[in-house]
C-alpha cells in the first residue's frame, strides 16, 4: 500500500554535527594527521595587531581554499554555497549547523590584497612537505621531475607580437669559462667580448593574461599556457617542489635552481633524479655530474634527414680528439663556438672525390661539419645511465610518481585551467593545489 510520507523538514531535532560526519571521511582523516596551527603564526604579520574590524579567522579561510581545491571546486561562490549545505565542510571548518558561513567576496578580497605578490602560499606549502617529513613519507633520496600545462584564462586569438630581450641562462657564465678553457687548450684567440646591446626575439603576448606564453609543442596544444614544473618524491609521492613558467619557457631552465632549492629547503641527502628526454641538454646533464647525481633521462629520437648518415656513425676519437667519418676519413678540430660547441671539418679534397658523399653533405665546398659540445661528455655519460638494471628501475618508476600526480591533479582537483589570470595567482593554485594533494596523502598513509 502507498502510504504519503509527511514533511519533516520543520521538525526540530537535538544533533550533534560530530555525529552526521561519517568516521572514516576524508576530512577527519586530514584533521587528525595536519597539524594546521602554524597558519595563524604565518600570516600573523600581514593583519593590524590592535586596529580595525575583526578580521576573518585566517585559520578558517585557509582550510575553505583546501576544501575547494581538495573536491575541485573551481569557483570560490560555488565553494561558499557548497559548505552552507555540507555538513562534513563545516565540522572540518570549525562551523555549527547554524553559523553563518563567509562570503566569497572576503576570500577574493584576501587574495587580491592581503597576500597579493606575497610568498605565504610558499610556505604553507613548504610546511606541509615538512608535516610529511616527520611523517617518515618522504625519502629526499629519489626526485622525479616533469611539467605539465594549464590553459591561461586567455583567448588564443587576441594577441600582439613583441620583442622582448633573450635571457641569460644561469650556467651561461660557467659555459663562457669552459669555451675560453677549451679554445685555449687548442691554441685558439679568445672571443672577442659580445656586444653590449642585447639580443631580442619576437614573440606573441596575450591581451588578456600578458604573463602566460604562447605555448607550441608536439602532440601539444597551440595557444596560451602556463607549465607546471613539479617535483616528486619516490617513497610515497609527496610532491616536494612546484614551480609556475609561461608555457614558451623549456623545462630545462628552472630545472637544477628548483633542485638546489629543495636540497637547501629540506635538507634533503639527494642521490637520484629522473626526468623524461626534454631534460636531456649538455647543461642540465653537466650540472648535475657537478651535484653528483645519477641521473636517469629518457630516450630522445634523433633529428635526422632521410637519406644521410646519422650522427651516431661519426665515430668521435677522443685521443687524437677528431671525428672518423663511416668510410673512415678523419674530420678535424677547427674552432669552439661562443655557443659551447665545436666544430670538426672534413677534407674538401678528400669528400670532393668518396662515393657516399651523398649520404654524407649537400656542402657546395665539399665540406662535412660535425658539432660537438664542450659538455658533451657529461651527456654521454648520463645517457648510458639509462641503460643500466639501476637506471631502468629508477626511470620506470616515473610513470608511477610525477605522471600519476599529474593526473591525480587534472582529473580530481580541476587542475586542467588556470583560475585565474597573472603568473603569481597561478602559481598560488598550483601550490595550493599540490599542497591539498600532499595533505590527501599524509592523511591516507599516517591516520
Amino acid at each position: 500500500m502507498l502510504k504519503e510520507r509527511p514533511q519533516t523538514q520543520s521538525t526540530l531535532e537535538f544533533v550533534c554535527i560530530d555525529e552526521l560526519v561519517p568516521k572514516d571521511h576524508l576530512l577527519r582523516k586530514i584533521d587528525r594527521v595536519i597539524d594546521f596551527s602554524f597558519l595563524h603564526e604565518l600570516v600573523q604579520d600581514f593583519y593590524c595587531p590592535n586596529n580595525g574590524r575583526p578580521a576573518l579567522d585566517p585559520t578558517l579561510m585557509f582550510k575553505l581554499l583546501f576544501v575547494g581545491y581538495l573536491y575541485g571546486i573551481r569557483s570560490e561562490r560555488q565553494l561558499i554555497r557548497d559548505v552552507q549545505v555540507n555538513v562534513a565542510y563545516r565540522w572540518f571548518l570549525g562551523l555549527n549547523l547554524t553559523d553563518k558561513v563567509p562570503d566569497a567576496s572576503t576570500l577574493s578580497a584576501n587574495r587580491i590584497r592581503r597576500f597579493k605578490d606575497s610568498d605565504i602560499y610558499q610556505q604553507i606549502f613548504d610546511e606541509i612537505v615538512l608535516q610529511a617529513v616527520k611523517h617518515k613519507l618522504v625519502g629526499g633520496h629519489t626526485l622525479y621531475t616533469d611539467s605539465t600545462h594549464l590553459k591561461a584564462n586567455a583567448n588564443k586569438k587576441h594577441f600582439q607580437k613583441i620583442q622582448v630581450e633573450q635571457s641569460r641562462q644561469t650556467y651561461m657564465d660557467a659555459l663562457d669559462q669552459a669555451v675560453e678553457g677549451d679554445r685555449a687548450a687548442h691554441g685558439k684567440k679568445p672571443l672577442p667580448a659580445p656586444k653590449p646591446e642585447a639580443e631580442t626575439r619576437e614573440i606573441k603576448q596575450s591581451v588578456t593574461d600578458p604573463d602566460s606564453g604562447y605555448m607550441v609543442r608536439d602532440t601539444k596544444p597551440k595557444g596560451f599556457f602556463y607549465l607546471d614544473h613539479r617535483t616528486v618524491d619516490s617513497r610515497c609521492n609527496i610532491i616536494t617542489d612546484v614551480h609556475v613558467t609561461p608555457g614558451n619557457v623549456h623545462d630545462a631552465v628552472p630545472y637544477l635552481e628548483r633542485l638546489d632549492r629543495q636540497k637547501q629547503r629540506f635538507n634533503f641527502n639527494l642521490r637520484n633524479v629522473g626526468v623524461d628526454a626534454g631534460y636531456f641538454t649538455s647543461a642540465v646533464c653537466h650540472g648535475l655530474e657537478e651535484r653528483n647525481l645519477y641521473a636517469v633521462m629518457g630516450y630522445r629520437r634523433p633529428t635526422h634527414r632521410k637519406g644521410y648518415f646519422y650522427k651516431r656513425q661519426y665515430i668521435y676519437d677522443p685521443q687524437n680528439n677528431v671525428y672518423r667519418c663511416p668510410q673512415n676519413h678523419t674530420l678535424i678540430y677547427k674552432t669552439t663556438s661562443r655557443t659551447g660547441y665545436r666544430h670538426y671539418e672534413s677534407d674538401e679534397a678528400v669528400c670532393k672525390t668518396c662515393p657516399e658523399l651523398k649520404r654524407c653533405t649537400n656542402n657546395k665546398k665539399y665540406v662535412k661539419t660535425i658539432t660537438r659540445h664542450v659538455w658533451e661528455d657529461s651527456k654521454e655519460r648520463v645517457n648510458q645511465h639509462r641503460l643500466t638494471s639501476v637506471g631502468k628501475s629508477i626511470y620506470a618508476r616515473r610513470k608511477e610518481t610525477v605522471e600519476r600526480s599529474f593526473a591525480d591533479a587534472k582529473e580530481l582537483h580541476g587542475y586542467r585551467y588556470a583560475r585565474f589570470r597573472g603568473r603569481s595567482k597561478v602559481q598560488a593554485q598550483c601550490l595550493l593545489t599540490a599542497a591539498a594533494q600532499n595533505m590527501k596523502k599524509i592523511a591516507l598513509m599516517a591516520a
